[in-house]
């Protein structure tokens, strides 16, 4: 590792997306540069969800006036918050960024800004400040690949999608089916289509950066290396490059690992659906007799808000606790990267955002898939499709869950599931060793920006 007091330490200016799944990436990217000495950090972050300063502890922090109302920020319109913040927010970072330029010598100018691609108004001040700025996006590639389709689709009438063509194959984006796209049954979909072909528009950024690994997604970074003008650098996955931190918004119940430590070895099965996705209470009460009738050992996040209209965890039906014992372990957030790491975690049951998706694979993990919106689809598809590690659960019924429990954690497709997951996991992890495409990648990333 370089020795800051080597060289000339450059300053990068970070703006993540305010959402849990967005806000970890882009900490643990921003921790991974400056690791290796040659960078300074500055995380520019909306006043809504704004991070706990403490931790990681050597960044600055640059809180950005955000104009969101109460009703605003209460709201499951995610969409809808998102293009508020792009409008609200492009003129206080200009101002905070022309205030930072300012106080900073020559020896910690801006090299550049890395922003969210779903903040593209950080593109925007980046142009007019002349500042050279690179996005990141936190999705999968494959995921992203689907975003330059839409007018392609639109053109061909395949947008808006219809019920009758949800399992036909989507022309040029094989194995994906219709259903499997972000937009399938989305509501809203006329404002997110916008959003997100803004967001993956590149404009003046000189790079692109993507949390993924070469051996995984091969294919679609090659896809997208063609239909971009500028670098792309797939870094990893960047729990395991990074330095540890925590950045949950949510606190954490660290007890639930002194309940694992009394379980066997891969016994037990780990239910999260994530920070944002949330179902109805026949769902939540079917999860809730699935987990019940499986007679294996569970840990279940129940956070606020999972069930759409309630705090979920006093909703749990008449009897279940007394037939669970201490089977099951029902809590409000789980540290799930330890969690995961944990050895009598023998199963996923997963929403499969991207970096839930990473964490199981990096700890050989397989999943049960029951995607809920947007990437988790296209994510559950390549799990459970590509590179078969995941069994996909849509339909959430006591029976079918019991079902999909027993097969993957007890019967021989299980077995085989998850010696393909140890597999998966084996590259992954020696492509962040030295000489490996994310360990090659990062330095070379550091190598582009001290030449900006």
């Amino acid at each position: 590792m370089a020795n800051a007091g080597d060289r000339r330490q450059h300053h990068l200016v970070l703006v993540p997306c305010p959402y849990q799944g967005h806000l970890n990436p882009m900490l643990q990217l921003g921790a991974a540069l400056q690791s290796t000495g040659s960078f300074s950090v500055t995380v520019a972050h909306t006043e809504f969800h704004f991070p706990n300063q403490s931790s990681p502890p050597h960044f600055d922090f640059l809180p950005l006036p955000d104009g969101l109302s109460d009703a605003d920020k209460s709201s499951r319109d995610f969409v809808s918050q998102i293009l508020k913040l792009n409008v609200n927010c492009k003129a206080s970072f200009h101002e905070s960024l022309t205030r930072l330029r300012e106080r900073t010598d020559r020896q910690d100018e801006i090299a550049c800004i890395i922003y969210d691609g779903l903040m593209y108004f950080a593109e925007e001040v980046a142009r007019e400040l002349k500042i050279p700025c690179i996005v990141f996006r936190t999705c999968s590639a494959a995921n992203t690949s689907t975003y330059n389709e839409y007018n392609r689709l639109q053109e061909e009438g395949f947008i808006p999608l219809q019920d009758s063509k949800a399992l036909e194959l989507v022309p040029g984006l094989h194995p994906l089916r219709f259903k499997d796209f972000p937009l399938y049954k989305f509501e809203g979909s006329e404002k997110l289509l916008p959003l997100l072909k803004r967001s993956n528009q590149v404009g003046s950024s000189v790079a692109y950066l993507l949390n993924t690994i070469e051996c995984l997604e091969e294919s679609p970074l090659m896809k997208l290396r063609q239909e971009y003008p500028v670098p792309f650098f797939a870094i990893g996955p960047l729990h395991k490059i990074a330095p540890p931190l925590s950045s949950s918004l949510i606190e954490e119940d660290e007890s639930c690992i002194t309940w694992l430590n009394k379980q066997a070895k891969n016994s037990t099965l780990y239910v999260s659906l994530g920070s944002v996705a949330s179902i109805d209470e026949k769902e939540f009460v079917e999860m809730a007799w699935g987990l019940a009738n499986c007679e294996q050992p569970f840990l279940w996040v129940v956070r606020p808000g999972l069930v759409r209209g309630s705090d979920a965890i006093d909703r749990l039906p008449n009897g279940f606790a007394e037939i669970v014992g201490e089977r099951g372990r029902v809590i409000k957030w789980a540290p799930q990267q330890k969690v995961l790491a944990h050895e009598s975690v023998g199963a996923f049951w997963s929403h499969c955002g991207w970096n839930s998706s990473l964490e199981s694979i990096s700890e050989g993990v397989p999943m049960i898939c029951t995607p809920c919106f947007g990437d988790q689809r296209v994510n559950a598809r390549y799990l459970s499709h590509v590179w078969k590690v995941g069994l996909l659960l849509e339909d959430m019924e006591r029976g079918e869950i019991e079902r999909a429990i027993k097969k993957l954690m007890a019967g021989e497709e299980g077995e085989i599931t998850r010696q393909r997951m140890t597999d998966l996991k084996r590259e992954v992890m020696h492509s962040i060793k030295e000489g490996g495409s994310s360990y090659n990648s990062l330095h070379e990333l550091v190598k582009y920006i001290n030449s900006l």
